[in-house]
């Protein structure tokens, strides 16, 4: 199974994250970007859970 590589930030959805930029993810994939990642204090608001850099992906 895949890693889904989501384009937004669940907290901001401001900018389109790509697949080879940084973001922050949960065991469950969720995803943020570092910006909101700090705010959140690295944990999840949907599950608790660490919040950890995603791998990247090339294009």
């Amino acid at each position: 199974m895949a890693l889904e590589m989501r384009t937004r930030c669940e907290r901001c959805e401001t900018a389109p994250l790509s697949p080879d930029g940084p973001a922050l993810i949960c065991s469950y994939e969720c995803t943020f970007c570092d910006a909101c990642g700090a705010a959140l204090g690295r944990l999840c608001p949907n599950c608790g859970g660490e919040l950890v850099a995603r791998p990247r992906r090339a294009g």
